[in-house]
């Protein structure tokens, strides 16, 4: 992960921090499908007149029933085991944060979403990495985890699909890891980060959440992926067990009271119609990946890939025998002149020779455009063109 040697922050300082104050025009970095807009969202609640009763006062403590029974109903829960949260990573902080003390230990599979990662470094737990590999296509294993549990283990975080790569570990998979846990670290809750599940591409269908396999998996989700309302922040936990569900929402009011009622509201109406939504996000994704799949394979060798199952991003990387360290740098260093973004690897515990590309964001008639300017720079940075 990028950070500072001389940070004195209890997070770590990641530079993915920069895609939030930089935007350039081939912007391949953004994980995310297109962004609704406000007006889009008004309009299927109703019109801005629908909205105009809304008292705007504290949210409950567990977050809007109308929301939690929605999410409940696609999770395949009830609706009292869900609650939201500012985004699925304050999810994710809140349960390290209460499942964790002192000398106990978390396991999280990398490479992974910044804060996925850091929040929990902030709670000051004892973190242990499962690194995955991109020649392995990042996929996760029981035997993979392994090693890393023990009786110290009380937390194993794992993403489906994952950010960056956008690799599915499948319900069978979580199952034989859950077996794996109790045996290895009986102690220990696994949270599965579920942002991703319902980014499919054309008429596939989203995979069943784990939310219901077993009291001792904790699931997240949120809006800001595949629904395209990140600034919404809106995200949820669903949580079986009625102690740990007591204690989160005791930590959630302790840290930021309730969620607002507005962006519950809105967050409501777009899961509400989430089928249209989807469909036409379906779409987009399958063009995209196949645009993506067609420019790596006229790449020449320069680019390798790992096919994602699902997510509108994938990972990359500069083939080794064209990028040595040097020509890697000098790759990084082109972009901004090249008027390009894409996610560097080592954002997310990578090398800097791996990309997240992300082809949900730009205009489906900008994404090539975008992949040529892309292979240019590819091109005029490589080894061989010195």
């Amino acid at each position: 992960m990028t950070h500072k040697p001389d940070w004195p922050g209890r997070f770590p300082r990641n530079e993915i921090i920069s895609l939030l104050d930089i935007n350039r025009r081939y912007n391949l970095a953004e994980s995310t499908a297109q962004d609704l807009t406000f007006g889009e969202i008004v309009s299927m609640a109703g019109g801005i007149a629908a909205l105009d009763g809304l008292k705007m006062g504290y949210g409950s403590s567990a977050g809007l029933p109308r929301l939690r029974a929605t999410i409940a109903a696609l999770a395949g829960v009830r609706a009292e085991d869900v609650i939201t949260t500012q985004g699925t990573a304050l999810g994710l902080f809140l349960l390290a944060f209460e499942l964790c003390r002192l000398g106990d230990e978390a396991v999280i599979a990398t490479p992974c979403f910044p804060p996925s990662r850091d929040s929990l470094v902030g709670t000051g737990v004892t973190l242990r990495e499962c690194h995955l590999t991109f020649d392995r296509g990042y996929r996760l294993t029981p035997e993979a985890l392994e090693p890393l549990l023990n009786e110290k283990t009380k937390l194993v975080s794992i993403a489906s699909p994952q950010n960056p790569s956008g690799v599915r570990t499948d319900l069978a998979e979580i199952r034989e890891i859950l077996d794996l846990m109790r045996t290895k670290a009986p102690a220990a809750r696994l949270f599965v980060d579920e942002t991703y599940r319902e980014a499919t591409y054309g008429d596939e269908l989203p995979p069943q959440s784990a939310a219901a396999l077993d009291e001792a998996i904790i699931t997240g989700g949120s809006v800001s992926k595949a629904h395209g309302a990140p600034g919404l922040r809106v995200g949820w936990l669903t949580v079986r067990d009625p102690k740990l569900r007591e204690r989160l929402t005791v930590a959630k009011m302790n840290l930021v009271i309730s969620g607002s009622p507005l962006d519950e509201t809105l967050a409501a109406t777009v899961l509400d119609h989430r089928e249209a939504i989807l469909r036409q996000r379906r779409t987009l994704l399958a063009t995209g990946l196949s645009t993506v799949a067609a420019w790596v394979g006229n790449q020449a060798g320069m680019v390798q890939w790992v096919k994602p199952d699902g997510g509108a991003l994938c990972c990359l990387r500069l083939n080794p025998t064209a990028f040595d360290a040097a020509a890697i740098n000098r790759f990084w260093s082109a972009l901004p002149k090249s008027d390009l973004q894409i996610g560097d690897g080592s954002w997310f515990g990578e090398s800097s020779a791996v990309l997240r590309l992300g082809f949900g964001y730009l205009p489906i008639d900008v994404l090539p455009t975008a992949l040529d300017a892309l292979s240019a720079t590819i091109q005029a940075t490589a080894r061989k063109a010195q």
